[in-house]
């Protein structure tokens, strides 16, 4: 199949041009321009891929790349794969770091890919991050991206705090697990791991393990960030204040959703 064969194939499928072309570089080697002037040129194994991805397959797993805040992080089905709704997170921990001296440090719970630690640690050299998961195959995928990055993490295994015992930080950020149990929208999401979606129930769950969590394991003045759904701000507030925290607040992403909530613990 040619590249000018793969692309009308991708229309017919319904799948968008940008992935195809996405896709096609992939398998060429080559960039979008180069498909541009090289439609005659054959693509091994467009068809099939094409058809994984018009079935829902996550272009992320076809090509087993993701970018996210001016990295490309390896990913797999065992680790969810990073969106850009997640950079405001990311942004929001960027901006608490600015304002501390020395080596703060960090912790990223439920780190995935290793995608918030990462951005993290390439954009403020200077901060200590460690990084949690419970998943012995997603910590291995992150340890990989770190190695090839050259970024200094302390990778840990275990759920949530279990590691970091005794353990104080200036920054915890996380996100966690939020979609509730019967959302509709799971069902297309079935290619990533289902305990990196959802806890089951309202979705709940694990933002409050955080935020009971975090006052043992935050200096004082420490924050705690989090990751969440457009509909859950109002119930993360409440329980980040019932548990004392303060300066509450939230951050939104591109789409101006609420997307991010965090306090400070004064201690």
């Amino acid at each position: 199949m040619t590249v000018d064969d793969a692309l009308a194939l991708a229309r017919q499928l319904g799948v968008e041009r940008g992935d195809a072309q996405t896709l096609l570089a992939h398998l060429t080697g080559q960039n979008r321009t180069w498909l541009i002037t090289h439609g005659d040129a054959s693509v091994p194994d467009a068809e099939s891929l094409l058809r994984r991805l018009a079935t829902g397959e996550p272009l992320a797993h076809l090509t087993g790349w993701q970018p996210f805040h001016g990295l490309t992080l390896a990913v797999t089905p065992a680790t969810l794969i990073p969106r850009p709704d997640t950079e405001a997170l990311v942004d929001w921990a960027l901006e608490r770091l600015a304002t501390l001296p020395g080596e703060p440090r960090v912790v990223d719970l439920g780190t995935g890919s290793g995608a918030i630690a990462l951005a993290l640690k390439a954009a403020c050299p200077r901060a200590r991050v460690t990084a949690v998961d419970a998943s012995t195959d997603a910590l291995a995928v992150a340890r990989a991206n770190g190695e090839r990055l050259a970024l200094d993490i302390d990778w840990r295994h275990g759920s949530w705090f279990a590691p970091l015992a005794g353990e104080r930080f200036d920054l915890i950020v996380s996100n966690p697990p939020y979609i509730a149990g019967d959302d509709p929208h799971l069902p297309a999401l079935r290619h990533e791991p289902i305990t990196a979606l959802t806890p089951g129930g309202d979705g709940l769950s694990d933002l409050q393990a955080l935020i009971s969590g975090a006052p043992s394991h935050l200096h004082a003045g420490g924050w705690l960030l989090m990751e969440h759904g457009w509909d859950q701000a109002d119930a993360v507030a409440a329980r980040l204040a019932a548990q004392g925290f303060a300066h509450v607040a939230l951050r939104r992403d591109l789409a101006g959703r609420a997307r991010a909530s965090g306090g400070c613990w004064l201690g």
